[in-house]
Protein backbone atom coordinates (compact mmCIF):
# COMPACT_ATOMS: atom_id res chain seq x y z
CA UNK A 1 0.00 0.00 0.00
CA UNK A 2 1.04 3.43 -0.88
CA UNK A 3 1.17 6.50 2.21
CA UNK A 4 1.39 8.80 -0.73
CA UNK A 5 0.69 9.18 -4.11
CA UNK A 6 0.15 11.95 -7.25
CA UNK A 7 -2.44 11.53 -10.21
CA UNK A 8 -2.39 13.96 -12.99
CA UNK A 9 -6.81 14.70 -14.26
CA UNK A 10 -8.16 16.81 -16.34
CA UNK A 11 -8.94 19.91 -13.75
CA UNK A 12 -13.06 20.38 -13.14
CA UNK A 13 -15.02 22.53 -11.39
CA UNK A 14 -14.76 21.71 -7.98
CA UNK A 15 -10.60 21.85 -8.30
CA UNK A 16 -11.43 25.96 -9.21
CA UNK A 17 -10.90 27.12 -5.25
CA UNK A 18 -7.55 25.38 -4.64
CA UNK A 19 -6.22 26.45 -8.22
CA UNK A 20 -7.55 30.05 -7.60
CA UNK A 21 -5.48 29.23 -4.52
CA UNK A 22 -2.41 28.19 -6.20
CA UNK A 23 -2.82 31.13 -8.94
CA UNK A 24 -3.15 33.86 -6.25
CA UNK A 25 0.58 32.86 -4.51
CA UNK A 26 2.01 32.04 -7.38
CA UNK A 27 1.52 34.85 -9.98
CA UNK A 28 2.31 38.35 -9.58
CA UNK A 29 -0.84 39.10 -12.06
CA UNK A 30 -2.83 35.96 -11.31
CA UNK A 31 -5.59 34.95 -13.74
CA UNK A 32 -8.82 35.43 -12.44
CA UNK A 33 -11.60 32.76 -12.15
CA UNK A 34 -13.33 33.21 -15.57
CA UNK A 35 -9.73 32.91 -17.63
CA UNK A 36 -9.56 29.29 -15.84
CA UNK A 37 -13.40 28.80 -16.64
CA UNK A 38 -13.25 29.43 -20.36
CA UNK A 39 -9.56 27.75 -20.76
CA UNK A 40 -11.28 24.73 -18.87
CA UNK A 41 -14.77 25.12 -21.16
CA UNK A 42 -14.44 26.93 -23.78
CA UNK A 43 -11.20 27.20 -25.60
CA UNK A 44 -10.57 24.56 -27.83
CA UNK A 45 -6.71 24.38 -27.74
CA UNK A 46 -6.26 24.15 -24.15
CA UNK A 47 -5.20 21.41 -22.07
CA UNK A 48 -6.01 22.13 -18.19
CA UNK A 49 -4.71 19.66 -15.68
CA UNK A 50 -3.95 19.46 -11.80
CA UNK A 51 -1.89 17.20 -10.09
CA UNK A 52 -3.30 16.01 -6.83
CA UNK A 53 -2.02 14.40 -3.81
CA UNK A 54 -3.28 11.59 -2.50
CA UNK A 55 -2.69 10.14 1.27
CA UNK A 56 -3.93 6.53 1.15
CA UNK A 57 -4.01 5.43 5.05
CA UNK A 58 -6.28 8.76 5.92
CA UNK A 59 -7.85 9.20 2.87
CA UNK A 60 -7.35 12.70 1.75
CA UNK A 61 -6.60 13.89 -1.55
CA UNK A 62 -5.44 17.80 -2.11
CA UNK A 63 -4.39 19.65 -5.67
CA UNK A 64 -0.94 20.89 -5.52
CA UNK A 65 -0.76 22.31 -9.07
CA UNK A 66 -1.58 22.67 -12.65
CA UNK A 67 -0.85 23.50 -15.90
CA UNK A 68 -2.74 24.89 -18.90
CA UNK A 69 -1.07 24.40 -21.94
CA UNK A 70 -2.30 25.21 -25.66
CA UNK A 71 -2.03 22.40 -28.49
CA UNK A 72 -2.19 23.95 -32.20
CA UNK A 73 -1.11 22.08 -35.27
CA UNK A 74 2.48 20.69 -34.24
CA UNK A 75 3.18 23.37 -31.85
CA UNK A 76 2.41 23.70 -28.61
CA UNK A 77 2.55 26.46 -25.56
CA UNK A 78 2.73 26.28 -22.34
CA UNK A 79 0.44 29.45 -20.80
CA UNK A 80 0.90 28.62 -16.53
CA UNK A 81 2.19 25.66 -14.90
CA UNK A 82 2.01 26.23 -10.83
CA UNK A 83 2.62 24.19 -7.44
CA UNK A 84 1.73 25.52 -4.30
CA UNK A 85 4.73 27.09 -2.60
CA UNK A 86 4.99 24.53 0.06
CA UNK A 87 5.91 22.04 -1.97
CA UNK A 88 8.06 23.95 -4.44
CA UNK A 89 11.22 21.73 -5.63
CA UNK A 90 9.76 18.79 -4.51
CA UNK A 91 9.35 17.29 -8.16
CA UNK A 92 5.64 17.79 -8.26
CA UNK A 93 6.30 20.64 -11.34
CA UNK A 94 8.82 18.72 -13.16
CA UNK A 95 5.80 15.31 -13.24
CA UNK A 96 3.53 18.09 -14.37
CA UNK A 97 6.26 19.53 -17.41
CA UNK A 98 7.14 15.51 -17.59
CA UNK A 99 3.14 15.00 -18.69
CA UNK A 100 2.98 17.58 -20.98
CA UNK A 101 5.94 16.71 -22.85
CA UNK A 102 4.47 13.30 -23.25
CA UNK A 103 1.11 14.24 -24.20
CA UNK A 104 2.99 16.56 -26.70
CA UNK A 105 4.65 13.89 -28.15
CA UNK A 106 1.25 11.71 -28.67
CA UNK A 107 -0.12 14.38 -30.31
CA UNK A 108 2.94 14.72 -32.94
CA UNK A 109 3.57 18.42 -31.63
CA UNK A 110 7.27 19.13 -32.51
CA UNK A 111 8.09 22.01 -30.31
CA UNK A 112 6.93 23.88 -27.48
CA UNK A 113 7.04 27.40 -26.33
CA UNK A 114 6.65 29.70 -23.16
CA UNK A 115 7.34 33.01 -21.86
CA UNK A 116 9.05 33.63 -19.00
CA UNK A 117 9.82 36.87 -16.68
CA UNK A 118 12.97 37.51 -16.82
CA UNK A 119 13.52 38.31 -13.08
CA UNK A 120 12.03 34.57 -12.72
CA UNK A 121 15.15 32.94 -12.70
CA UNK A 122 13.55 29.73 -10.73
CA UNK A 123 11.23 29.02 -13.42
CA UNK A 124 14.36 29.41 -16.18
CA UNK A 125 16.70 27.29 -14.68
CA UNK A 126 13.57 24.57 -13.75
CA UNK A 127 12.88 25.08 -17.90
CA UNK A 128 16.39 24.45 -18.73
CA UNK A 129 16.78 21.33 -16.69
CA UNK A 130 14.07 20.33 -18.66
CA UNK A 131 15.51 20.45 -21.97
CA UNK A 132 14.24 24.70 -23.07
CA UNK A 133 16.55 26.76 -24.27
CA UNK A 134 16.15 30.43 -24.23
CA UNK A 135 15.53 32.08 -27.83
CA UNK A 136 14.74 35.44 -27.52
CA UNK A 137 13.69 37.87 -25.25
CA UNK A 138 10.66 39.80 -25.55
CA UNK A 139 10.81 43.98 -24.21
CA UNK A 140 7.98 45.21 -22.17
CA UNK A 141 6.20 41.65 -22.61
CA UNK A 142 4.24 42.09 -19.34
CA UNK A 143 2.03 44.82 -18.23
CA UNK A 144 4.58 46.44 -15.77
CA UNK A 145 6.98 46.62 -18.40
CA UNK A 146 9.30 43.85 -17.74
CA UNK A 147 10.73 41.88 -20.45
CA UNK A 148 10.02 38.15 -20.98
CA UNK A 149 12.55 35.17 -22.41
CA UNK A 150 10.90 32.97 -24.59
CA UNK A 151 11.84 29.58 -24.57
CA UNK A 152 11.62 26.52 -26.68
CA UNK A 153 11.89 22.52 -26.21
CA UNK A 154 11.79 20.55 -29.59
CA UNK A 155 9.90 17.64 -28.50
CA UNK A 156 11.13 14.54 -29.59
Amino acid sequence: MKYLDVEIRDMTDSDLPMVMEIENLCFKHPYKEKDLIYEMHENPVSNVWVIEYSNASLGLKTVVGFVDYWVTFDSGTICQIAVHPDIQHSGVGSELLKEVIKDAKAKKVKTLTLEVRESNLNAINFYEKHGFVISHKKPAYYSNGEDAIYMILEVK
